[in-house]
């Protein structure tokens, strides 16, 4: 099965267990509902979670069983957490937060009450809550805070078959352990024994002879999108995370860097809207209000400012009509081209494919794309305009008008994410506000302004 028909199976399974439960949330059938929900996994309860509404999210929380509840509250976003939180007693948190992996246990520790905190810290052995102290020791969206302590680690001058033997005694593999972490007797990283060459290699050689030693670790300070970038490119199922005198100190899993592109693609997608990816969908009226009035009075701003471009030049509208019923169009059409570009950029940004050695000549690549879409499609509305008002004049302007734009969007959408980048803001969260701007005024200023200097 493909990855996509996979996505689409879990989706579908959810969104009928969801139907499901609410028609037996109705029909007052709570047996059937506890029933459903021991069927899914946790990443499908809290996709289901989400997708409720407040008073019915509370009921169907308090149904789920006590064990699951931590494994649920890591896979809702921050506010759907928050609430569901709020609503448990201590005890309960505690309950849930038992037996967590360390990594999981940090993203969720610091959401918990202090009191809980301090009661969940007392219950850990020593060793434990060594680890968990070493992982919220950094921060959240590093290397640091994605790694688990919990590894298997082996010596390069010992045989395979004294390997064997440890594998044996211990008993268990951590979870995603497709390869063994060697290092030498101050924890200093070697390189890694893969299970497959551990299994089909002679058990008298030693674990120097066969170990892998140009797989690197990862610095622990790396930014968690460039993990989930090294992952990627790598194919890793997991990959060792040292610190800057090469000591190892854990290691991340494929399942924590699923986690981060995920999250990164929520981001961008919400972004681009002025909206946080980590928001209840159901929030309260007022508070889903008081998120979105800031953007759209940020776009209101302007807005006003294109309508005073505009304003600029309303003794040339007065006496010909047919410019007010084209000026949308260079507008409009630098907005979409523009977005396209930026759209482009902040993707490269994201995935780190754009730096000081290529960016001058993915410039010069849109600026070409601006200038032969705008030779195009200038021509197309003009010949449009030319037969719709008979005036070879207007079609001239707004073929003028659009070339200009288009060229300017292409400009626009490469550098404003860039410039925001470099002033420390968020080029998805900021970027399409600000291109919108830039292609409107140039639209209005550059087709009135030639009509008006061209007929005045």
């Amino acid at each position: 099965m493909s990855e996509n028909a996979t996505k689409q199976h879990v989706e579908k399974k959810v969104e009928q267990h969801l139907e499901s439960v609410n028609r037996e949330l109705e029909s007052g059938a709570l047996h059937n509902v506890q029933l459903m929900l021991n069927d899914l996994h946790p990443a499908e309860l809290a996709q289901m979670l989400e997708s409720m509404p407040q008073r019915r999210r509370e009921f169907v929380w308090e149904t789920i069983a006590a064990d699951t509840k931590g494994e649920v509250l890591l896979h809702v976003n921050d506010e759907v957490r928050a609430g569901l939180i709020e609503n448990m007693a201590d005890v309960q948190l505690v309950a849930a937060a038992d037996g967590m992996d360390t990594d999981d246990l940090a993203d969720l520790i610091t959401d918990l009450p202090d009191a809980v905190i301090r009661e969940v810290l007392r219950s850990m052995d020593k060793q434990d809550r060594s680890r968990l102290e070493t992982v919220l020791a950094y921060p959240e969206d590093s290397a640091g805070g994605l790694m688990n302590t919990d590894t298997i680690t082996i010596r390069s001058e010992v045989t395979l078959d004294v390997v064997f033997r440890y594998l044996r005694i211990h008993g268990e593999l951590p979870d995603h352990t497709d390869a063994l972490i060697v290092v030498n007797r101050f924890d200093h990283y070697l390189g890694q024994l893969s299970l497959r060459v551990l299994l089909t290699s002679d058990p008298a050689l030693t674990v120097a002879e066969v170990m892998n030693k140009e797989k690197p670790a990862i610095p622990v300070k790396m930014p968690d999108n460039e993990v989930a970038q090294i992952f990627e490119n790598r194919d890793l199922i997991s990959a060792p995370v040292v610190d800057a005198e090469n000591r190892l100190l854990g290691r991340i899993t494929i399942d924590d860097v699923v986690d981060v592109i995920r999250d990164e693609a929520d981001h961008s997608l919400m972004s681009m809207a002025g909206m946080d990816e980590e928001g209840d969908m159901f929030a309260p009226v007022l508070v889903s209000t008081r998120r979105r009035a800031v953007w759209l009075g940020i776009n209101l701003i302007t807005a006003f400012l294109a309508a005073w471009v505009i304003g600029l030049f309303q003794t040339t509208l007065d006496k010909v009509v047919a410019l007010a019923v084209l000026m949308p169009i260079a507008a409009s059409m630098g907005g979409v081209a523009g977005t396209q570009t930026l759209t482009l950029v902040i993707r490269g940004l994201a995935l780190g494919q754009i730096g000081k050695s290529n960016a001058r000549t993915l410039l010069w690549k849109e600026l070409g794309v601006g200038v032969l879409n705008g030779i195009l499609w200038s021509v197309v509305v003009a010949i449009v305009a030319i037969a719709w008002f008979d005036d070879v004049r207007i079609g001239g302007f707004i073929a003028a008008a659009m070339l200009i734009n288009l060229i300017t969007a292409a400009v626009a959408g490469f550098s404003v994410p860039l410039l925001l980048r470099r002033f420390g803001m968020d080029p998805a969260l900021g970027g399409s506000v600000t291109l919108t701007t830039i292609t409107d005024v140039v639209g209005y200023a550059s087709f009135l302004g030639l009509a008006a200097w061209y007929l005045f």
